[in-house]
């Protein structure tokens, strides 16, 4: 499935993120990856976009976070940042953008085309960013805010009812600190080629080994053995997910 052509991306983004005479090649470049660009003799990408929006959307999200909860320690709003800025929310933000989302709009190579690189999360991702970065290049930092405002407000939003669920490591870390527990230990395990690994952890309280994680990371798998460690550890102790 090629593009949409630039002129349908102008008007679509123009509506989306509610501005006037969207520059369509710094429009263009921002949904230009480096698939596409190889293909057509090394013509600039989004990767610098990318990291213009990557900054742009920290400050932003920064910004918020500061101004709406004003009761919470950095502690926990790292995490929530961490959480609405993860390659996981910026995909999601990017598939339901304006309805059609950013995915039709992707200049790809043939290759990235054929292996579902409209839908593929760090496409998406880098294409979110690199639209923020276009943002703020033409309209400034009060626009692109208004943007990351509007379409990360939700998350910021249940980030803040997420409680331990937003870090499960910290949180276990924290709760066993509390409790005179000392540190929690990882045990590590894989399986699986290496296109297609699988990542086992457990995690150790004091002596104590419980159920394991799985992922397709060794962080993921941490994570999710963090979980069960923690839910565990509460329980017993009656601390509540807050």
């Amino acid at each position: 499935m090629a593009a949409r052509s630039i002129d349908e991306a102008v008007r679509y983004f123009e509506a989306v993120f509610g501005v006037k005479d969207l520059d369509p090649d710094l429009l263009g470049l921002a949904l230009t990856h480096r698939s596409y660009a190889y293909e057509h003799g090394g013509i600039p990408t989004n990767e610098r976009l990318e990291f213009l929006g990557d900054t742009v959307l920290s400050v932003s999200i920064s910004t918020l976070l500061y101004r709406n909860y004003p009761h919470l320690p950095e502690g926990q709003l790292a995490p929530m940042r961490a959480s609405v800025v993860s390659m996981k929310a910026l995909a999601d933000v990017a598939l339901r953008l304006g309805g059609d989302g950013i995915g039709p709009f992707l200049l790809l190579g043939k290759g990235e085309e054929n292996d579902g690189g409209r839908e593929k999360a760090s496409i998406l991702a880098d294409a979110t960013e690199a639209l923020l970065g276009a943002v703020y290049l033409q309209y400034g930092h009060t626009v692109a805010e208004r943007v990351v405002r509007q379409f990360f407000g939700p998350l910021i939003r249940d980030a803040a009812g997420q409680g331990a669920a937003l870090d499960w490591k910290t949180s276990l870390q924290e709760l066993t600190a509390d409790h005179g527990m000392g540190v929690p230990r990882y045990w590590v395990t894989e399986t699986g080629p290496d296109h297609a690994k699988e990542f086992t952890a457990w995690a150790e309280v004091a002596g104590e080994e419980f159920a394991e994680g799985t992922g397709s990371s060794k962080k993921d798998a941490e994570h999710r053995a963090a979980e069960k460690a923690w839910r565990a550890l509460a329980g017993r102790l009656g601390v509540e997910d807050s």
